[in-house]
C-alpha cells in the first residue's frame, strides 16, 4: 500500500451531499424565471459545472438565458440554500485523522469557488485543507476538472508519484488517469459508478472507514 502525501478530493458527492441544497436551488431558479425545466430536477443532474447542468435542463445554449438562470440559482444558494449541504457520516472523522497524520489535503471541484469555501467554512473543515481550486478560481476559468489537477499539480509542485485524486464520478477518474494520477471511487455517493464504468485500475471505497484504510490512516 502506497502512502500518498497529497490527497486531493472532489467535494459534491465525495465529501458532501449537497444535493437536496442544489436542486432546491436550481428549482428556485427555473420557478423565479418562469421558465419549465426540459428534464427532471433530480441528483442524475448533480456533478457538472453550473452553465452546462442549466443548459442541459433548459434545453438551451442561449447566453441571455443561461445567465439569468444561474444569476438565480446563485441568489438563491449562496445566500441560504447551501447550508442544506450535509457531510457524509465519517467523512468529518477521516479528514481529521489525515490531517493529524501530516497529509496534505487538497479540493479540485467543479463547484464554483465561492460557495465551496462557504461549505468548508460552513463544516469546520477549512483549516483541513492546504489547496482549494476550482474551475472559476482564476480569471481565465479552466476548460475541465483534468486542466485544473493538472493546474494544482503544477502550481504547488505536487510530485505525480505522491498524489492521489478522490471521486464518485467517471469525470473523476478520467481526470486523474489525464494526469497520471491514481483513483479511488467513492462508493457512498449520488455519482456512484456502475461496474461497467469502473476501470481496472481504479479502486473503489464503500465507507469512508474503508478509504482511510486504502489511504494509510
Amino acid at each position: 500500500m502506497t502512502r500518498y502525501q497529497h490527497i486531493l478530493f472532489d467535494l459534491d458527492g465525495t465529501l458532501i451531499d449537497s444535493a437536496p441544497a442544489i436542486l432546491a436551488s436550481f428549482r428556485d431558479a427555473f420557478a423565479q424565471s418562469g421558465i419549465t425545466p426540459v428534464r427532471r430536477i433530480d441528483e442524475s443532474i448533480i456533478g457538472p459545472p453550473l452553465t452546462e447542468t442549466l443548459q442541459l435542463l433548459a434545453g438551451s445554449q442561449d447566453t441571455t438565458l443561461i445567465a439569468r438562470l444561474a444569476d438565480a440559482f446563485k441568489a438563491s444558494y449562496d445566500s441560504e440554500g447551501y447550508k442544506a449541504t450535509a457531510a457524509y457520516e465519517g467523512v468529518g472523522t477521516l479528514l481529521a485523522g489525515l490531517a493529524a497524520a501530516g497529509r496534505s489535503l487538497s479540493i479540485a471541484t467543479n463547484k464554483r469557488i465561492h460557495p465551496t469555501r462557504l461549505i468548508l467554512d460552513y463544516l469546520g473543515w477549512r483549516d483541513y485543507f492546504t489547496h482549494v481550486y476550482a474551475l472559476d478560481l482564476f480569471p481565465n476559468r479552466l476548460p475541465h476538472k483534468a486542466a485544473m489537477i493538472g493546474r494544482l499539480l503544477a502550481d504547488q509542485a505536487i510530485p505525480q508519484a505522491d498524489a492521489i485524486y478522490i471521486g464518485d464520478r467517471s469525470e473523476d477518474g478520467e481526470s486523474a488517469d489525464a494526469n497520471g494520477l491514481p483513483f479511488i471511487a467513492v462508493t457512498w455517493g449520488y455519482g456512484s459508478l456502475s461496474q461497467a464504468e469502473m476501470k481496472t485500475h481504479w479502486q473503489a471505497a464503500a465507507r469512508p472507514e474503508q478509504l482511510g484504510t486504502l489511504l494509510g490512516v
